[in-house]
């Protein structure tokens, strides 16, 4: 395979990508938001406070460091993304096919 950083993005591929990771970082916060709210709604002990911290803590440290968007990374953002559910390859029209087909590839590992 070629090596990530010999992968050129093109001006419009580049607002392709960070308007797909902006989606996707969007639709992610929403469900975590959602998901706190159930979990709040569940608080009846100091524990289960802490225990709510811990996720938030762990949450926040998976998505910081979920969403790369430098160049030599976005590939394998891209297919992180596509593989945990949070783009669909049809938001990744504008890419060329041959990165469209990497983020195919990636997403099986």
């Amino acid at each position: 395979m070629t090596q990530q950083t010999e992968v050129q993005w093109s001006t419009t591929e580049k607002k392709i990508a960070e308007a797909a990771l902006k989606k996707a970082y969007g639709s992610e916060v929403e469900a975590l938001i959602r998901s706190v709210q159930q979990r709040v709604s569940l608080v009846t002990e100091p524990e289960d406070v802490w225990q709510l911290h811990d996720f938030l803590s762990a949450s926040r440290h998976d998505i910081d460091g979920k969403y790369d968007n430098r160049e030599d990374s976005l590939l394998y953002t891209l297919s992180r993304l596509v593989k945990d559910g949070w783009l669909e390859m049809a938001e990744l029209q504008g890419l060329t096919a041959d990165k469209r087909a990497k983020v195919n590839v990636l997403k099986r590992m």
